[in-house]
């Protein structure tokens, strides 16, 4: 699954893991990414849409 929403671009996010004793691991937060019908240019396409763009109504879904 890709890890990017094709209508805001929003991707893998990178950080760090800190514990309790300050000690630091890189880690990732991926966003939440559905693959899904949609109307794009008049026609019926499946693109990779994160979650916050579906329920913004920034994506119209076909049926």
């Amino acid at each position: 699954m890709a890890h990017y929403c094709e209508v805001c671009h929003k991707g893998t996010m990178s950080g760090m893991n800190v514990s309790h004793s300050h000690l630091k691991t890189k880690r990732k937060w991926h966003p939440n990414i559905q693959r899904v019908r949609a109307i794009v240019d008049g026609e019926v396409k499946r693109i990779n849409v994160c979650t916050r763009c579906l329920r913004s109504g920034n994506v119209q879904r076909a049926i």
